[in-house]
């Protein structure tokens, strides 16, 4: 390649680069003629679960930005699960006041501050009485975007703010008195159990490609029913599913295994399938015929997050491409390699014997030995054996290295292979054998490996 043709090359994408970055939001016509209301206070919140949220630390948060005189408001998920008459499990707050602002209101009241690196987005943690930490973020409008992230201009425009949110449900706001302000209706939808994007769902799909991950997730908390969506909204999501391909495998693991923990979680994997989703968050050729096997035989257990996703593997390598893409942790890694591994028929003397060997052969911590067991035995939907393992304690190996010692074992490769035949037997006689009668077959144990 010349010269010439590399410095025009780069100075191109420079300048096409520049042009992305200085392009304001583009809004469409359904996005700008999103109906609004005139009055966003809905109703009054006067309920225990409102009441609980009142901690000493709240009261001091709010007392601090009153003297300022600052507005602030709760702020998200913490208003849907009051409104839903559920205890609010974390608290956001947001505020008319600038991080900048902020920060000199605190530093002047001693009260100190952390995890700064969301500054740049307008979010300061003040940590109240050095007891408890509180995410507040100044109202913001998102002006450029790029899928992933966004720069952010500051306002005072509570409207604008919600607008900017993902879904009705969560672009409401709740007032210190109980006041719910509620611009796009996300009440109404709320009481319908209908999940709704704010405004035009392309707008807010590219505005943040993982909120295509994010609908599912409320879906499946929210909705009532498996199959009730809005047909231009999964339309929307399928012309929009390629983008996850530039959305980190960490975030879209994070909202995914929050949809398999929710209700339908089956049903909504099959419909992110259908939309092509699959592809692009890492599912290497999903195998459906055993996907459906898997829930109609044990949807109803409680399946691990993990072991839905099994259900769609065709083998061990499918696991090892999936978590390339996803960044499982190790348990959840471990648990898909050992659920695919294992999940076909095993024959044996009695029918719990081949697990109870898993468990006490297990070269892993042997706690996450009877996890991955008890998701195999779910994903077989043998409830009977699932519930003969629950009740079964695991037995404690009578022989230690201090008696096979006293009993003339050398060490080295020797030492292995005596414990692994005493181990065997022990198990084949159901944990029965004593100590004492496993040191007897010592001898003819060792004169074994000798002549070997």
């Amino acid at each position: 390649m010349n010269l010439v043709f590399l410095k025009n090359l780069v100075v191109r994408s420079f300048r096409d680069y520049s042009n992305i970055s200085n392009l304001k939001r583009v809004r469409t016509r359904r996005d700008m003629e999103i109906k609004t209301r005139e009055d966003p206070i809905v109703l009054k919140l006067d309920t225990a679960e409102f009441h609980n949220i009142f901690t000493p630390e709240v009261i001091d948060l709010k007392k601090l930005f009153e003297k300022y005189q600052y507005e602030i408001r709760i702020a998200g998920g913490a208003v849907r699960d009051l409104l839903l008459g559920q205890p609010a499990k974390d608290l956001d707050f947001a505020t008319t006041a600038t991080p900048q602002q902020m920060k000199e209101m605190f530093t002047a009241e001693n009260v100190r501050m952390i995890n700064m690196s969301g500054e740049k987005h307008g979010t300061i943690t003040p940590r109240i009485n050095d007891k408890e930490n509180f995410e507040v973020t100044t109202l913001r409008v998102d002006i450029v975007t790029d899928g992933r992230h966004a720069e952010v201009e500051f306002t005072k425009d509570w409207k604008l703010d919600a607008n900017r949110r993902d879904l009705t449900i969560n672009s409401m706001f709740l007032g210190f008195d109980g006041s719910v302000y509620d611009y796009f209706y996300g009440y109404e939808d709320l009481m319908k159990r209908k999940v709704a994007f704010v405004g035009d769902p392309d707008i807010r799909i590219k505005e943040d490609f993982l909120r295509i991950m994010r609908y599912f997730r409320f879906y499946g908390r929210i909705s009532e029913k498996p199959d009730n969506h809005d047909r231009h909204t999964l339309d929307v999501i399928k012309q929009n599913a390629e983008g996850l391909q530039g959305v980190s495998g960490e975030r879209i693991w994070m909202e995914l295994k929050k949809t398999l923990q929710g209700n339908f979680a089956g049903d909504l994997l099959k419909t992110m399938l259908k939309l092509d989703i699959g592809k692009y968050i890492g599912l290497p050729k999903p195998n459906l015929e055993e996907f459906e096997g898997l829930l109609k035989r044990s949807e109803h257990l409680s399946l691990h997050p993990m072991t839905y996703l099994a259900g769609l593997l065709n083998t061990i390598d499918d696991v090892t491409i999936l978590h390339a893409r996803l960044k499982f942790s190790s348990y959840e890694r471990d648990m898909a390699y050992f659920i695919v591994e294992h999940r076909p028929d095993k024959d044996a003397s009695r029918p719990l014997l081949p697990y109870e060997k898993l468990v006490l052969n297990t070269k892993i911590k042997q706690k996450d030995a009877v996890d991955y067991v008890r998701e195999v035995l779910k994903y077989r939907g043998d409830e009977k054996l699932l519930d003969m393992f629950n009740k079964w304690e695991v037995p404690r190996f009578p022989m230690t290295g201090k008696l096979l010692k006293e009993n003339g074992v050398p060490p080295g490769k020797m030492y292995g292979q005596i414990i692994n035949r005493l181990k065997e037997y022990w198990i084949e006689q159901e944990y029965k054998t004593s100590a004492e009668d496993l040191t007897k077959l010592i001898p003819s144990l060792i004169d074994e490996c000798k002549t070997k």
